[in-house]
Order: structure tokens, then C-alpha cells, then sequence
């Protein structure tokens, strides 16, 4: 297979995944390749990213790990084998790469589960306030780089087909990144939102006693299998997407804490629809 020059999130994500399970199985990339009957180079530039691999050597690979998790495997297989050209594609070039990144996760996702604190979450954010939102950020960007990006985010949502959990603190709803009429749009837009069957929506007021996680926003993606769930922060240049076990669980308990407090989806929208009326 050729040499790849930008691998995907995706296409590293299995490339660290067969890396996992080679040095879970205590063998050098060189012991593998000489299994496999190939160069340690080779073993190296798949578990890189840079090179692909073939289903029938990767279940070989993973026989020779003495890995006994079919489902797991049959996965890596899916993200090996896949061909997908997805939409995201035609903005390749002209966004950062985290954008691809964050649309190719979206298109494989099982479910997602956002915990919001100071903005709405992309996939919820109506044209205005997304408009907004990349309207503030400093260096400024261009009228064409803004126009972009909002037509990025709005594809990304008319193309998103997975259950997604919100919990939104109440910060998020009141803090106005445009002005007063897109800020009632955003309430509107997320109320209407809450009640398809997809979205469950959930708030946290200010006045709730002991809430210590303001710190919590995230992104919780979920995979072909709980392995391969992802979580996705923002960091100064993009996405920054998290995949270690430890975290995984780590994150996942967070979520769990974070929606115990969090006021159920009927008292959401009720409070949602408060905060319109002061608009």
C-alpha cells in the first residue's frame, strides 16, 4: 500500500490501536514483522499511520497478539478496510485538518454525550451564534474563512443520525456571544431541539449547591465498541482527541456525575423557556 503523507484521526487511531495490542503481547515491531514476513519498516509505518493495512494481514496480526476479543478486532477491520469519501472531503485544504477530523467522527459515532459550560455545543448552535462564535476568534478571520466554517458546522449537523446527551450549564445559556435576538434564536433553536427523540437535553442552574466541575466541558464520542470510544477538547489549534482507556473511564464517570445533578429533560426545557421570556 502507499505511503500516506497526512494520515486521518481515524487512520491513526487504528495505527495506535495495533500498537496497544503488539506491546500488550510483549513483541518488538521487529518479532511482528518477522510473523507477518514483512520489514520491521514496514510494522513501523502501519503503526504510524503512514501505510495501511490488508484485513487478512491484520486479523494475522492480531492472532499473532493472541488477541481474543472478536468484536474488538472485527472493528479494526471496519476502520481498515473502510473507503469512505465522506462529505467533509470538499472542505479538505481550505480547513484545519481538526475540522475533517471532528465531521469523519461524527459520520462513524454510536452516540455522543456533550457537557457544556460556557457555549453551546456546536452540533445545537444555531447559523447566528455559530456565526458568532468564529466571528470573535482572534486572529480574525476572513469573511470567507467564517463562511466556511458555518457551513462546516451546519452540514455536520444536518448530518448527525446518533442519540446525543447534552447537559448545558446555565452559563451557556445566558452568556450572549451575539446579540439579543440571536441569543433568543439559540434558546428557541434548543428547545426545539430537546424534543426530537435524538437529543436529550439537560441543564445546570447557577443556584444548584456543590457543582466543583466547571472545568468538565467535553465531548464524549462513542464507538463500534467501548474501546474505541473517543473524547474530543478544544485546545488552541483544534481538537484535541483523547483515546487512552484510562480516560475513557475516567471521562465517563464524569459525564454520569455531571448529569446526577443536572435537572431533568421536562425541568430543562421549562428553564430553557424561562430564560426566553427575559430575552
Amino acid at each position: 500500500m502507499p505511503t500516506r503523507r497526512e494520515p486521518t484521526a481515524r487512520q491513526l487511531r487504528l495505527a495506535v490501536e495495533l500498537r496497544k495490542l503488539r506491546e500488550a503481547a510483549g513483541l518488538t515491531a521487529r518479532q511482528a514483522a518477522a510473523m507477518l514476513g514483512v520489514s520491521n519498516v514496514q510494522i513501523s509505518q502501519i503503526e504510524a499511520g503512514l501505510s495501511g493495512v490488508s484485513e487478512e494481514r491484520l486479523r494475522r496480526l492480531a492472532s499473532h497478539y493472541a488477541c481474543a476479543d472478536e468484536e474488538f478486532v472485527g472493528a479494526l477491520v471496519e476502520m481498515a478496510t473502510d473507503r469512505t469519501r465522506g462529505w467533509w472531503e470538499e472542505y479538505r485544504g481550505l480547513l484545519p485538518t481538526s475540522f475533517m477530523d471532528l465531521a469523519e467522527l461524527d459520520h462513524h459515532a454510536t452516540f455522543q454525550q456533550d457537557v457544556a459550560i460556557l457555549f453551546v455545543p456546536g452540533l445545537l448552535q444555531t447559523e447566528e451564534y455559530a456565526r458568532a462564535v468564529f466571528s470573535s476568534r482572534v486572529p480574525e478571520l476572513t469573511g470567507k474563512e467564517i463562511d466556511l466554517r458555518v457551513r462546516h458546522r451546519l452540514t455536520r449537523q444536518s448530518r448527525a443520525a446518533f442519540p446525543h446527551e447534552i447537559v448545558i450549564h446555565e452559563s451557556a445559556l445566558r452568556i450572549r456571544v451575539g446579540d439579543r435576538a440571536a441569543a433568543r434564536a439559540q434558546l428557541v433553536g434548543l428547545m426545539e431541539a430537546s424534543e426530537t427523540d435524538r437529543i436529550t437535553l439537560r441543564v445546570i442552574p447557577f443556584d444548584l449547591d456543590g457543582f466543583a466541575r466547571a472545568s468538565s466541558t467535553m465531548t464524549y464520542v462513542g464507538g463500534a465498541v467501548p474501546k474505541l470510544d473517543t473524547v474530543a477538547r478544544d485546545a488552541p489549534h483544534g481538537a484535541l482527541l483523547i483515546d487512552s482507556e484510562a480516560q475513557l473511564n475516567a471521562y465517563r464517570t464524569r459525564f454520569r456525575k455531571v448529569e446526577d445533578v443536572s435537572l431533568d429533560s421536562d425541568r430543562s426545557r421549562d428553564f430553557i423557556h424561562q430564560l426566553t421570556k427575559e430575552l
